[in-house]
């Protein structure tokens, strides 16, 4: 965990770091914003639906409840699908079931049906195209990564400030059966970013179609094997724990802001303060992540952003007034920001990019069970205690904790496994034969790149034999 992996997917392509690869970066900055802003966007609609079924809140509150829980629970069946017929397919089936789910909600006659088709058939088509692109993000970048990632996480509060306010002009326009068609009809924009996600193509000349068929249909549909790394697991507990506390002050500050006697509007002014700040603290986050001396650290920093986050939290209890609640926005928009920019970026870094699509599939049902269960258990102790302050100190108590957990598996787990000559940066290239990956390649890319070519040399270079998954492959335009 925290070592670097070299950043190369099956078959040997490498991370282009450019090119099509900001493309991606589009595509994916858009599903994420879908991704994480729609079951917010949704909650517009609630008083709507529970005037029109004769529902509670806590009713329509399960459809947010179950889009996030596909979101996350999801994870391994999209691990499965992606590593069976790839980021792009998937993407484009993902699109057509987030966007039918919501026109078929639209002629919903009970809020079952809503919980069906927006809820279950929506959610599991975000989810569809969430992870891939996430997935296509880390084959397209390297050396960028970071500033990759921090670009494609400020989808999720952009999308947010703009989906809520639309999702308000719909309703008062069309109806809330209208807004859910005509939302569906803009969900299917899932499936353009699901065309966006060109596979690279291998560097390996010498593997023939039919080699490329036979690892396919080698490969792990579910690559288990990544639980037995010490470093992943100490990231998963890690994550799920503070997941517990993360989502809880930005669904409990508006509430408290109006138990403080604020109205509304300026009660809900907070949350478009948080998403603002948010916007520019993911992207510059990714910058700094990026940096030459920082990202080999960037496990430390990504515990120094939770510290930083639950710090905040813990200060934010004492807030006794609008203008505190408001610097509370303000610094926990840029610690929300940071970890959204890095969480990610931690877990390729510490898996790398054959096993990532397996991993991130894992740590999403880790999460899904942390997501359902952090949010409920606060609002019952707001029950108990009938003060917001218990919350919050619950809520940064959690982060801090999975701040130490994190920071304790990189002392004890990261620093060691970096050492291990096994899977250091250098030593890892020369032992990837076995994984039908070109040794050659390899060792001709990493040469020093220099104008003067020595032609005895090439001619050299040229009439040898590519050795590629275990077997000598002669050129035909070379040889005799």
């Amino acid at each position: 965990m925290g070592g670097a992996v070299p950043d190369e997917v099956s078959g040997g392509a490498m991370a282009p770091d450019g090119g099509w690869g900001w493309a991606v970066l589009g595509g994916c900055f858009v599903i994420t914003g879908f991704s994480y802003a729609f079951p917010k966007a949704v909650s517009v609609f609630f008083k709507e639906l529970i005037r029109e079924f004769g529902v509670g809140y806590s009713d329509t509150a399960w459809i947010s409840s179950i889009l996030l829980a596909m979101l996350y629970g999801t994870g391994p069946l999209c691990s499965v699908l992606v590593n069976r017929f790839g980021c792009r397919p998937v993407m484009m089936v993902g699109g057509v079931f987030a966007s039918l789910g919501m026109i078929l909600a639209s002629f919903s006659s009970s809020i079952l049906h809503i919980y069906l088709c927006t809820g279950i058939i929506t959610g599991l088509g975000l989810a569809l195209n969430f992870q891939p692109s996430l997935i296509m993000l880390n084959r397209y970048f390297s050396e960028r990564r970071p500033l990759a990632n921090g670009l494609a996480a400020a989808g999720s509060p952009l999308a947010l400030c703009c989906l809520s306010p639309l999702g308000q002009l719909l309703q008062d326009h069309y109806g809330w059966r209208g807004g859910f068609l005509i939302l569906g009809g803009m969900l299917l924009n899932c499936c353009t970013c699901g065309a966006l996600m060109r596979p690279l193509a291998p560097r390996c000349r010498g593997t023939t179609a039919g080699q490329g068929s036979g690892q396919r249909s080698r490969a792990k549909l579910l690559d288990l094997s990544v639980l037995k790394d010490r470093g992943f697991l100490v990231y998963t507990v890690a994550a799920a724990v503070m997941v517990l506390g993360l989502f809880v002050p930005p669904v409990f500050v508006v509430s408290y802001a109006k138990e403080l006697g604020n109205t509304d509007t300026k009660s809900a002014l907070l949350l478009s303060i948080l998403g603002f700040i948010d916007i520019f603290a993911r992207p510059a986050c990714g910058a700094v992540a990026g940096l030459q001396r920082v990202r080999p650290q960037c496990v430390y920093l990504f515990s120094f952003a939770m510290v930083f986050n639950g710090a905040t939290d813990l200060l934010g209890s004492l807030a006794h007034g609008y203008s505190t609640l408001v610097v509370f926005c303000i610094f926990f928009g840029i610690s929300y920001g940071m970890v959204g920019a890095l969480q990610f970026e931690v877990l390729m870094a510490v898996v790398g990019t054959d096993k990532f699509s397996s991993a991130i599939g894992l740590v999403l049902l880790m999460e899904a069970v942390a997501v359902l269960v952090g949010p409920p258990s606060a609002g019952r102790l707001l029950d108990a205690t009938g003060d917001y302050m218990y919350v919050f100190l619950l809520a940064g108590s959690e982060v801090v904790l999975s701040a130490l957990l994190l920071a304790a598996g990189k002392f004890l787990f990261i620093g060691r496994k970096s050492h291990n000559p096994e899977t250091s940066v250098e030593e890892e290239p020369l032992n990837k034969g076995a994984r039908g990956e070109c040794r050659k390649w390899d060792l001709w890319e990493n040469r020093p790149i220099s104008i003067l070519v020595d032609s005895w040399e090439v001619e050299r270079f040229l009439k040898e034999d590519t050795l590629c998954n275990g077997h000598a492959i002669a050129n035909p335009e070379t040889r005799l």
